[in-house]
């Protein structure tokens, strides 16, 4: 009978040990590849203007993520507040870059992880939580007394540190992070992290060490694994063809991918072009194309996800 893997890890009294090397980190706060070194415990804010608590923009159940999470009740989803990246054209600017939400407890955090799943959502979606790790960690013990028994999925823009990925080893079911760039000068411009393609090679390849290649349930729901999101950007910004080459060769051409064409000028995205337009038709079916020609074997294939206007 499946069980979510934080289960086991918390019966095993590892959970306790992962919640207090998450706690120690944030003295001096290397949670993310920036390594701020700020003491969050104590006031001061990194990069990502956030101390030690959670902060919650909004949550419920979401229907517009990909099939295998959605399923027939929703992915139960957990916007957190800010973001340790700054992407220029972010489609949630008001909450990673205008700090929109609220800061709240772990019990409170742990009681809509438990709403969520009363609600029928298939797992609990926490998204952007590169930040916020050891907020989500401090959560789950009340949650998983009062019953959490759903798989977590870490949603993340991929610039995650090695060392906060193997504290979640155990904790994360399944992860679905982003691949934005592959060019160094093209993620410090867009999202001012120059070591954003080496930092999400590296992430990419501890999540699939960790849960292997995305496994889903007789009914196609999610259960355990890797989703990688690629959004396509104008004028191939993110380095489309390099980036599926990287999946299917570095981690698994059976690695399930979501090569996004729902790209439109968001933020400051106007005042840089060619983020100021669409992707084009051609530009969207090459990115398609390079996916396949990678040898990539699952994509999702969801029209409305490859254009919406």
């Amino acid at each position: 009978m499946y069980e979510p893997a934080y289960l086991e890890t918390h019966r095993r009294g590892l959970l306790k040990k992962k919640i207090a090397a998450a706690s120690d980190i944030l003295n001096q706060c290397t949670l993310c590849p920036h390594r701020c070194l700020v003491d969050r415990h104590h006031g001061e804010l990194g990069l990502c203007r956030t101390g030690d608590q959670p902060v919650v923009s909004s949550y419920g159940p979401h229907f517009g993520e990909e099939d295998p999470l959605v399923g027939r009740h929703g992915s139960g989803t957990i916007f957190f507040t800010h973001c340790n990246l700054f992407c220029i054209f972010c489609q949630n600017w008001d909450i990673s870059h205008g700090g929109e939400g609220e800061e709240i407890t772990p019990k409170d955090l742990a009681a809509i992880m438990l709403h969520l799943q009363q609600q029928g959502c298939h797992n609990i979606n926490l998204v952007t939580p590169s930040h916020q790790v050891y907020q989500i960690l401090e959560a789950l013990p009340p949650a998983i007394e009062a019953g959490l028994n759903v798989p977590l999925v870490y949603n993340t823009g991929g610039y995650d540190a090695v060392a906060t990925l193997k504290i979640l080893d155990g904790v994360i079911d399944i992860y679905m992070p982003d691949f934005k760039f592959w060019d160094p000068d093209a993620a410090e411009k867009l999202c001012a992290a120059r070591d954003y393609p080496e930092r999400a090679r590296e992430a990419l390849k501890e999540m699939h060490r960790q849960v292997g290649d995305l496994t889903m349930d007789e009914h196609g729901v999610a259960r355990r694994g890797l989703l990688v999101r690629h959004l396509v950007l104008p004028d191939n910004l993110a380095g489309t063809p390099e980036v599926m080459k990287f999946l299917a060769r570095e981690l698994s051409p059976h690695t399930y991918v979501n090569v996004m064409g729902q790209y439109r000028p968001c933020g400051e995205a106007n005042e840089h072009p060619p983020l100021d337009r669409f992707p084009s038709q051609k530009e969207l079916a090459d990115a398609q194309q390079a996916a396949q020609d990678a040898g990539l074997t699952r994509l999702d294939r969801r029209e409305r996800l490859f254009r919406w206007l």
